[in-house]
C-alpha cells in the first residue's frame, strides 16, 4: 500500500507543485470510496447470508453441536481479536466516533486500519458462522469509514472527521440499502453538529454507495412490503405503549452493556480481569439459549423479525432470549454490530404486544415495538424512523413510528443517560481523554 500510495503521489505532484488541486483530489477520494464502500458491503452481505445458511444446516443436522461449537469459537475469536486487532472488538461504531476526534493521527490510523477492517470483516463472519447474535451494520460502519479514509490517503487529500462521517454513513446506506437512513444516521450519531461542507461529502459518498448497491443488487426492501397500517385511533394508544415500554427496555440494555464494559475495563481480579472465561461464560449462554429457543436466537435475527413483520407466527421468546443472548455476545468481546439483532428483539417485544391488541395488525404493532427499543438501545429517533420506514416501505406508518421513537429516546434515556456509542468510544480513546465525563460534551462542542 505504502509503494501504490507513493506512485500515485508522483502523479499528482510534479516539481513545480501539484498538477490536481487539493478540492479535486478529494472528490477523487470520495468518489473511489464511496463506490469501494458500495461493493464492499454487498459482497459483506452475501458473505453473512451464506455464513448463516452453513450454520443453519449445521444445526438442522446435529442439533446440539452449537453447545460445543459456538463456545468454542466464541473463545478462539475473542483470543484472535485479543492478539490481532483488539480495536477491532465490538459495533465499529464507537471506533469512528473515537477516530473523529483524530482524524489525521495517530487514533484514526490505529482504529480504522485496513488490517483492523478486513481483520473485523472476517471474525463477524465467523461470528455468524458460530451462532453468535451479530449484525454486520456495525462492522461496516468501521469499514466504511476505513475505505474512505484510505482512499483519501491515496490521492493525498487532507483527512477532516467530515471523511471518517461520510465513510460510516455510506456503510449504512449501503449495508441497509437505505440512502436517507445514512444521512440520518451520520447526522445524529457520527456527527454531534453538522457543517455544510461536511453535509455535502456525506450526502455524496451516501448516494454514490448507495445507488452502487442498489445497482448490483436491486431496489429492494430489507425486510419486505408491510401493509395494512394501524387506525389513527389504535396508533394514539399503541405507540406510547411502544415508545414508553420498549425505550425503557432498550436502555436497560445500553445500562447492561456499560456496565459490563466497564467491569471489563477496570476489573484487576476475578472473572472480569478474564476476557478468554468470559467469552466462554458467553459463548455457552448463546448456544444454551439457542438450543432452547429452538433457534430463534442465531445470528442477526433477520428472518424472525421478517417473519413477524409479514404476521406470521413466531416464538414469544424471540424479545427476552434474543435481549439475553445480544448482551452477551456484545460482552465477549467479539467483532459484531447489534443494529440488526436488536431490530429482532423490538420485534420480539412487539410480538408481545400484539398479543395485548389481538383485533390489530400483528405486521404493525411488530414494527413500533422495533422503533422503541432500537430507538432505546441506540437513542437516534430519526435513524431508528428512517431505516424502519425504508426497509418496510411502510411510509403510512410514519407517524406511529415517529411518535414512538420520540417517546422511546426519553424514555431510554431515563434508564440509561449515557448514550451507548459515544461511551463505548471511551475506550478507544487514550486515557487522558477516556476518563473525561464531559467528553460528549466537548465532542458537540468541537464539531
Amino acid at each position: 500500500m505504502p509503494t501504490l500510495r507513493k506512485r500515485f503521489s508522483n502523479l499528482i505532484h510534479s516539481d513545480h507543485g501539484e498538477l490536481f488541486p487539493h478540492e479535486w483530489r478529494r472528490r477523487s477520494g470520495s468518489l473511489l470510496g464511496a463506490v469501494m464502500i458500495g461493493l464492499v458491503a454487498l459482497l459483506f452481505a452475501e458473505a453473512a447470508d451464506k455464513a448463516q445458511g452453513v450454520f443453519d444446516s449445521m444445526v438442522a443436522r446435529w442439533p446440539y453441536s452449537p453447545l460445543v461449537v459456538t463456545p468454542a469459537l466464541f473463545v478462539g475469536f475473542a483470543w484472535m481479536t485479543l492478539l490481532v486487532a483488539p480495536a477491532a472488538r465490538g459495533s465499529g461504531i464507537p471506533q469512528v466516533i473515537a477516530a473523529s476526534r483524530d482524524p489525521d493521527g495517530l487514533l484514526s490510523r490505529g482504529l480504522l486500519g485496513m488490517k483492523t477492517a478486513l481483520f473485523k470483516l472476517v471474525v463477524t463472519l465467523g461470528a455468524i458462522l458460530g451462532g453468535a447474535s451479530v449484525g454486520r451494520e456495525g462492522p461496516t460502519v468501521q469499514l466504511g469509514a476505513a475505505i474512505m479514509v484510505g482512499c483519501h490517503r491515496l490521492f493525498g487529500a487532507r483527512l477532516t472527521s467530515g471523511v471518517l462521517i461520510a465513510g460510516g454513513a455510506a456503510g449504512v446506506a449501503a449495508a441497509f440499502n437505505t440512502p436517507i437512513a445514512g444521512i440520518a444516521f451520520a447526522i445524529e450519531e457520527l456527527a454531534s453538529a453538522y457543517e455544510q461542507r461536511v453535509a455535502v461529502l456525506v450526502m455524496g459518498a451516501v448516494m454514490i454507495s448507495g445507488l452502487t448497491s442498489q445497482g448490483l443488487a436491486g431496489n429492494y426492501l430489507y425486510f419486505g412490503t408491510l401493509s395494512d397500517p394501524l387506525p389513527v385511533g389504535s396508533a394514539l394508544i399503541i405507540a406510547p405503549i411502544a415508545g414508553l415500554a420498549g425505550g425503557a427496555l432498550g436502555g436497560l440494555f445500553s445500562r447492561f452493556l456499560l456496565l459490563i464494559t466497564r467491569r471489563r475495563r477496570e476489573a484487576k481480579s476475578g472473572v472480569f480481569a478474564r476476557p478468554l472465561v468470559v467469552a466462554l461464560i458467553c459463548g455457552v449462554a448463546v448456544g444454551v439459549l439457542g438450543v432452547v429457543t429452538s433457534g430463534a436466537t442465531w445470528g442477526t435475527g433477520y428472518a424472525p423479525a421478517k417473519a413477524l413483520l409479514e404476521g406470521q407466527d413466531g416464538s414469544v421468546w424471540l424479545g427476552p432470549a434474543k435481549f439475553v443472548t445480544t448482551l452477551a455476545t456484545s460482552a465477549s468481546g467479539l467483532p459484531g454490530g447489534i443494529f440488526a439483532p436488536s431490530l429482532a428483539v423490538g420485534a420480539g417485544f412487539g410480538k408481545l404486544l400484539a398479543m395485548v391488541f389481538p383485533s390489530e395488525s400483528t405486521g404493525a404493532i411488530v414494527l413500533l415495538g422495533m422503533a422503541g427499543y432500537f430507538t432505546g438501545v441506540v437513542r437516534a429517533p430519526l435513524t431508528g424512523v428512517i431505516i424502519l420506514s425504508e426497509t418496510t416501505g411502510s411510509s403510512g406508518s410514519i407517524l406511529p413510528l415517529v411518535l414512538t421513537a420520540l417517546i422511546a429516546d426519553w424514555s431510554g434515556a431515563q434508564v440509561c443517560k449515557p448514550r451507548l456509542y459515544h461511551a463505548l468510544s471511551r475506550d478507544f480513546l487514550p486515557r487522558s481523554e477516556a476518563g473525561d465525563p464531559d467528553i460528549e460534551e466537548k465532542e458537540e462542542e468541537r464539531h
